[in-house]
């Protein structure tokens, strides 16, 4: 359940309105999801976080569907359904198959896993992998 109200289009000013007639156009799409809606109830960090959204999300020395990848995998760990929903949605419409999303959550499962592990026993770090 939302602690916020999820702002309609009718619902929403004209700052958010603006910003959501920019996702419209730039995803091609009519759909504005939930994210933004409940973000809508402030215009200036929806604003924001679309546009530096924009920015992370775009091609560059990651291609597209491993940012996609990573988001999904960072918010698995940070236990949010909502982002490993919308990204896994995502991270399929750009390409990922069925065997890299099953390998991507045995990754994130090891991961956790070891991370667990390593934390609980305070394994230093070794040196030669400091930066």
């Amino acid at each position: 359940m939302a602690t916020v109200p999820l702002l309609s289009d009718a619902a929403a000013g004209a700052e958010a309105l603006a910003v959501f007639d920019d996702i419209r156009a730039k995803r091609q799409t009519d759909y504005v999801n939930n994210f933004w809606r409940a973000l809508a109830g402030d215009p200036a960090l929806l604003r924001a976080t679309w546009e530096r959204l924009q920015v992370v999300m775009a091609p560059g020395a990651l291609d597209p569907l491993v940012k996609e990848m990573v988001y999904l995998a960072v918010s698995t760990a940070n236990g949010c359904s909502y982002c490993v929903h919308s990204h896994t949605a995502a991270a399929k419409a750009r390409g990922m198959t069925e065997a890299q999303h099953g390998e991507l959550l045995a990754v994130i499962a090891m991961a956790s896993q070891t991370n667990a592990l390593a934390t609980v026993l305070g394994v230093p770090v070794d040196e030669r992998f400091m930066a």
